[in-house]
């Protein structure tokens, strides 16, 4: 079942990150609050925002991206170039990120360090 999160909450989330989403993932915050989409080839798991609303979606939005975020700059500091934001992850270690004043969604190599241009399907 899909979960959508209001344009409230998605603002609020921007709001505690210090910055506007790009527009294509807000949309699909809002249709799908979190889910998987399609990027490189692979599956990622999309970080929800955080959505106090109810029991189902307390659960549901625990790994929110502001959370997600925390738990990777605190477990692994250094890891992404300062101010790169995480927004999905493939379980393998690599992730979808947003660089600083920017919009376009790009890659990040656990492995390498590398960051390069990823095209999303966000359906």
């Amino acid at each position: 079942m899909a979960f959508a999160a209001s344009e409230q909450l998605v603002a609020g989330m921007e709001g505690q990150l210090g910055r506007r989403l790009p527009e294509d993932l807000r949309q699909r915050l809002m249709r799908d609050n979190g889910g998987e989409v399609q990027a490189a080839g692979e599956e990622w798991a999309l970080y929800p925002v955080w959505d106090p609303t109810d029991r189902k979606t307390i659960g549901r939005t625990a790994n929110h991206i502001a959370r997600e975020n925390e738990a990777l700059r605190r477990d692994a500091p250094g890891a992404l170039p300062p101010g790169y934001l995480a927004v999905a992850d493939n379980g393998g270690g690599d992730l979808l990120v947003i660089a600083p004043g920017e919009d376009a969604i790009q890659l990040w190599d656990h492995e390498t360090g590398d960051i390069t241009a990823a095209d999303v399907s966000w359906t």
